[in-house]
């Protein structure tokens, strides 16, 4: 056992909500507290194993083809040079939202987490050893213009909102999965879009940029005034995905002392765009050496897609996470750095943005 063994980590993203809910088991509470399919990510055990101590729990309305999944496998991203997916109906997103919202409290119900509002909620939730999960939305379709829905989520835990997936929605634009190409891809948010941004400050629900096409995310920036986060997100420069954060982006991230989590879907990581897990881990590391240059090391962290993509089969699962922070440490990164990156940074974020 390495020393980096021992570090906690705070995950910026995760989709194993989805996975239980596309499950279509009845006892969810058991799959993850005993152990789900080898094939995912995330369970109780795996978790202790590695030393997930938390993160963001995303609640993604699937597109409506992909509503029941295999019990084995990550659900299938759209392929390169793909147009956007459909727009989601709402009764559809809402129903969907609102089953695996329903999981998220059950687990909490159930001992396996503990359901975070606050950065002191994660603190506290870390120190008794117990998950802490933070309500994460990745795609806002179940949400009304008039922003109703809004207050029950945030009434029922929810702290962290991406307005947009990878497809359009009464909000604004995603990015589509194309390589290579620019985040420059479509129109900025609506109207709808500027007042949701505005809301989210005043509820202090923290905007995820991550899926969000540039002229949204330049809207954010005009308009938001809490730090801008991109909790999965990687380098553009490096890897010249549509997905992928440019220079100008980082630069507003660091000014606003915001933050950005490493993404580990090959496809996002690779200078060839491609979803292999052959992957070394120097790639990733290469991403964080250029993350910590462009943002400083107050402002960097982890966002897996655990659950939601294709990963290096170095790490495999969340039991691989100290396999990462070890080729960190190797690459000359200290401890307390690492520990930074692991899990300090999300903390100290999540406590400007969310209190």
């Amino acid at each position: 056992m390495t020393e980096t063994d021992l570090i906690p980590v705070f995950d910026g993203h995760n989709d194993t909500l989805l996975k239980l809910y596309q499950s279509g088991k009845a006892d969810v509470e058991k799959l993850f507290i005993e152990g789900s399919p080898a094939s995912w990510h995330i369970d109780l055990p795996r978790a202790r194993k590695g030393g997930l101590a938390g993160g963001m729990f995303a609640i993604f309305p699937p597109p409506q083809e992909e509503r029941k999944a295999k019990d084995d496998g990550i659900p299938a991203m759209p392929s390169d040079n793909e147009p956007l997916p459909a727009e989601l109906p709402r009764e559809f997103a809402r129903e969907t939202t609102l089953g695996m919202a329903s999981i998220l409290l059950r687990l909490e119900r159930a001992g396996a987490l503990t359901v975070c509002r606050s950065a002191a909620d994660i603190r506290a939730a870390m120190a008794k050893k117990s998950m802490a999960a933070v309500f994460h939305i990745e795609g806002a379709e179940a949400i009304d213009t008039d922003l109703a829905m809004l207050d029950v989520l945030h009434a029922a835990g929810l702290r962290s909102l991406g307005i947009v997936w990878s497809r359009p929605n009464a909000f604004g634009h995603g990015v589509p999965f194309r390589f290579p190409s620019s985040p420059d891809t479509g129109d900025g948010l609506t109207d709808a879009g500027k007042a949701l941004v505005k809301a989210c400050n005043e509820l202090r629900i923290m905007i995820d940029l991550s899926h969000l096409n540039e002229k949204g995310f330049r809207d954010v920036a005009k308009l938001s005034n809490a730090p801008l986060v991109a909790t999965h997100s990687n380098v553009h420069a490096l890897c010249p995905h549509s997905r992928n954060l440019t220079d100008w982006q980082l630069g507003a991230i660091r000014d606003t002392d915001g933050m950005v989590g490493l993404n580990y879907a090959t496809g996002f990581l690779r200078e060839d765009g491609r979803m292999n897990s052959d992957t070394p881990l120097e790639v990733m590391v290469r991403h964080v050496d250029y993350l910590v240059k462009a943002l400083g090391e107050d402002r960097v962290g982890l966002g897996s897609d655990f659950d939601g993509a294709m990963i290096p089969a170095a790490i495999g699962d969340a039991a691989g996470l100290p396999k990462l922070l070890d080729a960190l440490a190797k690459h000359g990164y200290g401890r307390a750095l690492i520990e930074k990156i692991a899990h300090r940074n999300w903390v100290r974020v999540l406590e400007k943005s969310i209190g």
